[in-house]
């Protein structure tokens, strides 16, 4: 009666409705076949970043390409190119959805730093984020919320790809220095969402893709498991918000998975 056992919202429900555009608007632009009946969740281990090089470059070209094969984009030209100590191409607050390409060929550029390479889930992260921006710029309809969003969607898109464990383990890194005496470069990615942000995005797409919770958890950093089952089970509930909306998104979604069950869960 006086409200005492109700719950806070998770996020606000500007920021959900905008994430579940977000979804709505990928399957509308893109191959929605392929992110409904393809996509799978991405653990950052061994089991799906096998390998070792002897260099960092050839270290580097290893992640990108086993990136590139998960995102569905193995077969794409591309340029990798190590830009140690300059930022990455995905800007933040830019309304143009151009990333450079090599001149005079149709290769997209991809960079990456050398320190990354000492935490390769923010390498990969970096790498994911960026093909996400160069498929996000090819749409032909602007993203929910207008053209400023791109690095943002490109971050929701990478969870609707199958990376969203790796990029809310990634959002918000904290400088990790080399030693505690001195002070090494820091391993950390531009990121433009919360990790709580990519967190309810991640539980979104588990929900739509019917994935159990320990599942995601099982390499979701320890500080964002308890918000994630939060989120989960926020969003699970009869009396989500936007429940009309993920009703919908979730007919939509099921239309290319008839062998799924939604109380399989």
């Amino acid at each position: 009666m006086f409200g005492f056992n109700r719950q806070t919202a998770l996020l606000d429900g500007e920021s959900v409705c905008w994430m579940l555009d977000v979804f709505d608007w990928a399957l509308v632009n893109f191959d929605s076949r392929k992110l409904q009946a393809e996509t799978k969740l991405i653990y950052p281990n061994n089991d799906y970043f096998p390998g070792k090089e002897s260099s960092v470059e050839g270290m580097a070209a290893l992640i990108f390409a086993q990136v590139k094969s998960y995102a569905g984009i193995a077969a794409l030209p591309c340029d990798l190119q190590n830009e140690t100590g300059v930022s990455h191409t995905v800007p933040s607050e830019s309304g143009s959805a151009e990333l450079p390409m090599v001149p005079d060929s149709k290769k997209w550029i991809f960079t990456y730093h050398t320190h990354t390479l000492n935490n390769p889930e923010v390498l990969i992260a970096s790498f994911v984020h960026q093909i996400a921006y160069h498929i996000v710029s090819s749409a032909h309809n602007p993203p929910p919320g207008g053209n400023e969003n791109w690095p943002h969607v490109a971050e929701i898109l990478a969870t609707i790809m199958g990376f969203g464990v790796i990029m809310a383990n990634t959002a918000n890194t904290q400088k990790i220095r080399s030693c505690g005496s001195c002070s090494g470069p820091a391993v950390e990615r531009e990121s433009f969402l919360s990790q709580y942000d990519m967190s309810y995005a991640l539980a979104i797409f588990c929900t739509l893709k019917n994935i159990p919770v320990k599942e995601a958890t099982l390499h979701l950093k320890k500080t964002l498991r308890t918000f994630y089952k939060k989120a989960h089970k926020e969003i699970s509930s009869k009396n989500f918000s936007s429940n009309d909306r993920l009703t919908s998104l979730q007919a939509a979604w099921l239309s290319n998975h008839p062998h799924v069950s939604k109380d399989n869960q």
